[in-house]
């Protein structure tokens, strides 16, 4: 008998490099699903790594689907295509995972999180852009906040004041 799984080919998270024990970087990792009608939910997971010892399964960063996607879609795309990831149009269902360098995760998961509850078009553009022009030192210390603290939601809310006043 065959084995199955050699026909339908490793799974997607399977082609993604692992980081090795000496690797100090945490590693992520952004998973693409196709809801049907065109649209994408975009998550960004962190992965167990001997930079996050508290991890010990992955991480669920952030996620952003729905219309806050649809207005920043040709940023984020234009992000993932610098750093060499192309999303293919995804069916219903359908997933592709691809490694992210930890620059663009933090970024990203920063944006995703700090929009998602978000449906002011404008306020969006505005947050969007302020992330974007924000360090690689300035998006890690509002992502850490956002994911470390008791109540993330007034840390994010801050955030949003601050880049739309």
């Amino acid at each position: 008998m065959k084995n199955k799984s050699a026909t339908l080919g490793p799974r997607p998270s399977a082609l993604a490099p692992r980081p090795s024990a000496l690797d100090p970087r945490p590693y992520y990792e952004l998973n693409a699903q196709g809801i049907g009608g065109g649209q994408l939910v975009l998550e960004i997971w962190q992965l167990p790594s001997p930079a996050t010892p508290r991890l010990i399964a992955k991480e669920k960063t952030a996620a952003l689907k729905g219309r806050a996607l649809e207005i920043v879609e040709a940023r984020v795309l234009r992000q993932l295509k610098n750093a060499g990831i192309r999303i293919p149009t995804l069916k219903k269902g359908e997933t592709k995972t691809f490694p992210l360098d930890e620059d663009i995760a933090l970024n990203m998961a920063l944006l995703f999180r700090t929009l998602a509850p978000m449906t002011s078009i404008e306020r969006i553009r505005q947050v969007a852009k302020g992330i974007d022009e924000m360090s690689r030192e300035e998006a890690g210390y509002w992502l850490g906040m956002a994911v470390h603290r008791k109540y993330p939601r007034r840390v994010l809310a801050a955030l949003r004041m601050l880049l739309t006043a």
